[in-house]
């Protein structure tokens, strides 16, 4: 129950209603037993300092951001972790005694839903399809877990660059090759352990595949393919790699865990995060049976 007691959490974002956010840190507090509400705000990047300044003056315990406030933020906070500086993406603001401290905590959500599943990234090759905002973030998280080798593929774009370069600049374990080289993209998949799609492709219905189905007859099973777009929560690239034989995983582990490293940050406490994901996957299969009664 809401009371004069009551901590606030929250989401910026623009548009924000549709975020899981709310439902998986209120579901978290109700299993905890704190005394913690956590609601959607619809920030745009005109509102954000005003924004940041009523956090700071409310006393709100803490926020989540995405793009592109997840940059646009940062002139605004007192401090970041290392690992948010690494990146210069804050998704995790926590709020101690009007001081602000910004973290990123995407790319060790990948890992630890990983970890959830007994699957250790130590010592393994992987190939990460894109690298983006979350791309970015989980190569990083994988370099601090001790991955053996991290090829990214990218397509050669005005942003090949630019996005080759701060990854690489972390690690030579990280390789950023043309999306459109195909014979090191077969290379890489057959000597991967764990394959990952970080791109968005997959996530309308239109069936499409972020590599090649002649990438995907590569694919055997003694590999894992993790998508990280939660919905739908069977891509078209796991349903693909679950016919090879693949071990496959969607986002939402990584969803929930990246929310946990935040929750931890605030409250103090674990995510209780079989319940969370418990309840993620059922509102995300209730909003796909509205999709498909509409198509």
């Amino acid at each position: 129950m809401i009371d004069g007691h009551t901590k606030l959490f929250g989401f910026l974002a623009h548009p924000a209603a549709h975020s899981l956010s709310p439902l998986i840190h209120n579901t978290s507090f109700k299993v905890t037993g704190i005394n913690g509400t956590y609601l959607a705000f619809d920030v745009t990047s005109d509102g954000l300092e005003n924004t940041i300044t009523a956090l700071r003056s409310m006393h709100i315990g803490g926020v989540n951001l995405s793009m592109p406030l997840k940059t646009e933020v940062i002139p605004l906070l007192d401090e970041m972790t290392p690992r948010a500086k690494r990146l210069q993406a804050v998704n995790t603001i926590v709020n101690q005694n009007g001081k602000l401290i910004g973290d990123t905590t995407d790319g060790q959500g990948f890992v630890d839903a990983l970890a959830q599943q007994g699957i250790s990234v130590a010592g393994k090759q992987l190939t990460v399809l894109g690298a983006g905002g979350a791309g970015r973030s989980i190569i990083a998280a994988l370099i601090d877990a001790g991955a053996r080798q991290i090829n990214v593929f990218k397509r050669q774009n005005e942003t090949f660059e630019k996005r080759k370069q701060q990854p690489e600049s972390w690690s030579d374990v990280v390789s950023v090759i043309p999306y459109e080289n195909l014979e090191k993209m077969a290379a890489s998949i057959e000597a991967s352990q764990i394959i990952v799609n970080t791109t968005n492709v997959g996530m309308s219905h239109d069936h499409a595949l972020p590599i090649l189905q002649t990438m995907i007859d590569l694919l055997n099973s003694q590999q894992i393919v993790v998508d990280v777009i939660y919905f739908p929560l069977t891509t078209p690239f796991l349903e693909a790699a679950k016919k090879q034989g693949c071990q496959t995983f969607n986002g939402v582990g990584m969803l929930v865990h990246q929310a946990a490293g935040s929750f931890l940050e605030w409250t103090g406490k674990q995510m209780p995060v079989k319940e969370v994901i418990a309840a993620v996957r059922q509102e995300v299969m209730r909003r796909q049976d509205v999709v498909k009664s509409v198509v």
